[in-house]
């Protein structure tokens, strides 16, 4: 379906519907000779899974991967590499109370209008459960950047307003919340908790840092890096706001203040974070995303059905009540796919 594949050189069709037989994606353009095992995507893979903690879906998916081409003996083969997730805890009859009902937040409206037919099962393609595909396809790229010298982290800043400020890159995966700030992310778990046990979610920001990237990735007017990057993010569906850097706090800087001033040693600040005119500058690329609460809430809402009566929904069935945990892989998946298509398309240009 159009709108599925994303990339030039580096490219990943994902496919596969939340409550069908599978998920799972197509990536084109590996380079050849790189070490990857199933191993390598599983570990990726099983940070997004449902079911890791008290604070996430219980729904429970192994999403074990299956490479079907373009690995061999460990390595790529330079041809396309196919890996399926097969759905093993799919329940659609969880939906068919509700399937002429439009939930709110959800895009049955909006899907329904485009293409006058829509899957109600848990959303379908619309659903989160699509960004597998991504963080598996997101793994070969990590590959890729791990040869490069380049990597990419990503972690919980905020949830619900309670934000952590200490940045320790070493605790991230020691916390369900998985935030760099371990006292803020108790206070984050419990804010969670709190939403879950009132039947409602709650929204944070996801913080994402490429390490090792050299200076003059991207390209000028249309096709900047962080142009590129922005896409890439806010084609998560929970993803509603991106910022670079100081982002929307420039609005309220001085050029005096916003400006990074260079010595012969390289920048003294970070305020473009690692991008300047559409290129990187060789300092870390630092991105932020505003992540919206989860759709899916057990509250009574009003809404209307698919003959326009007003009635009222809940939506029943097996939810995260906050998103942030489980989206910050799929984060790193889109920043890492972006910077090693990226990174081909500069080795193209100079032979």
């Amino acid at each position: 379906m159009p709108g599925s594949t994303f990339g030039t050189l580096f490219r990943i069709t994902t496919f596969g519907e939340s409550h069908g037989p599978a998920v799972g994606v197509i990536v084109d353009g590996a380079t050849p000779g790189v070490p990857l095992e199933e191993a390598d995507v599983q570990r990726e893979l099983d940070r997004r899974k449902p079911g890791q903690s008290s604070i996430t879906t219980p729904r429970a998916e192994p999403d074990t991967v299956h490479i079907m081409s373009g690995v061999f003996e460990g390595k790529t083969t330079g041809t396309p590499i196919h890996m399926i997730l097969y759905n093993k805890d799919a329940d659609p009859s969880a939906y068919d109370a509700i399937k002429d009902r439009f939930r709110p937040g959800h895009a049955d409206f909006t899907y329904l209008r485009k293409y006058g037919i829509r899957d109600h099962r848990g959303s379908g393609r619309a659903s989160g459960r699509e960004t597998a595909g991504r963080v598996a396809g997101g793994a070969v790229a990590h590959a890729m950047l791990k040869r490069r010298g380049a990597r990419v982290v990503g972690y919980t800043l905020s949830v619900g307003g309670l934000a952590g400020w200490q940045v320790d890159l070493d605790v991230i995966e020691q916390n369900p919340v998985r935030a760099a700030d371990v006292p803020a992310a108790a206070a984050m778990q419990k804010k969670i908790e709190e939403a879950r046990g009132q039947g409602d979610s709650v929204g944070g920001v996801v913080e994402c840092q490429a390490l090792g990237v050299p200076p003059g990735l991207g390209d000028p007017v249309f096709d900047k890096l962080d142009a590129d990057l922005a896409k890439a993010v806010m084609s998560i569906g929970a993803v509603k706001g991106v910022e670079f850097g100081a982002g929307f706090r420039a609005a309220h800087m001085m050029g005096s203040e916003h400006n990074d001033e260079m010595s012969a040693e390289g920048f003294l600040t970070n305020n473009a974070g690692g991008i300047i005119g559409g290129i990187s500058t060789g300092q870390p690329i630092v991105l932020r995303v505003a992540v919206k609460p989860a759709s899916s809430i057990s509250m009574e809402q009003r809404t209307v059905d698919i003959d326009g009566n007003e009635v009222t929904i809940r939506t029943e069935g097996r939810h995260d009540p906050c998103i942030c945990p489980r989206v910050v892989p799929v984060v790193e998946a889109m920043v890492a796919i972006t910077l090693e298509d990226h990174f081909k398309r500069q080795a193209a240009m100079h032979g």
